[in-house]
């Protein structure tokens, strides 16, 4: 028990040296951890990257078999899902392309919003916690030298070096919270950014191979009219 207050009595010293801009920091600490808590768990239950079957179902639409290309695709993964529709619609033979991308977009947009929620609320935090610490810095300067003032001739430069120490917690804080955030923040991010590519890679593949065998197609049927003639 000695133990667990002494480490209680350090914190609270801590946090009453560093003053309100400390509390805050902490506060917002609590809300960050919580966040990025969230979104590791949200990322790494949905795999959003992973994509193994899509290799195979793009192998598939590229040989005309469209129905078992679409089916090969799992609709709880996000490429996958926008790809599957692509083909079920393409698959109809009466969808307007224009109109069907415009949708395809719509989708995907909607999942990957979903994917980066919360991700601006970290980006805030990593910015905003660094100002804070340098507030809360020039705050403790400027305390430190109205008690110089108020000293007068008899400054002791004891009180002027703790001063400067206790103020700088401030900075060392807002630091130590924003590195962290910011290097889960773009990891995240850059993950995102990735599932964007992957969808919109296998989404131009499957309109060129579709295009690509139709126009044989029709290059095919005109040809034994062409020597019929």
């Amino acid at each position: 028990m000695n133990g667990a207050d002494g480490a209680f009595a350090r914190t609270a010293a801590f946090l009453e040296t560093g003053g309100p801009v400390v509390w805050l920091l902490l506060a917002i600490s609590v809300g960050a951890l919580s966040v990025v808590l969230l979104k590791l768990w949200q990322f790494f239950r949905l795999r959003p990257e992973r994509n193994d079957e899509l290799p195979a179902a793009l192998s598939a639409w590229r040989r005309g078999e469209h129905d078992q290309a679409w089916r090969l695709l799992k609709a709880e993964r996000f490429s996958s899902e926008v790809v599957a529709l692509a083909m079920r619609e393409l698959t109809r033979g009466d969808a307007d392309q224009a109109t069907l991308r415009e949708e395809l977009e719509r989708v995907a947009l909607t999942r990957l919003r979903r994917l980066r929620a919360q991700l601006p609320a970290l980006e805030v935090i990593g910015t905003l916690t660094p100002l804070l610490g340098l507030l809360g810095t020039v705050l403790g300067m400027i305390a430190s030298f109205q008690a110089m003032e108020m000293a007068g001739s008899q400054v002791d430069p004891s009180v002027l070096s703790g001063g400067i120490w206790q103020a700088l917690l401030t900075t060392a804080m807002g630091l130590a919270i924003a590195i962290p955030v910011m290097a889960a923040y773009n990891w995240m991010d850059r993950k995102a950014q990735r599932v964007a590519e992957q969808i919109n890679d296998a989404v131009t593949r499957v309109f060129t191979l579709y295009n690509s065998r139709q126009a044989s197609a029709k290059n095919g049927a005109s040809r034994p009219e062409k020597h019929a003639a």
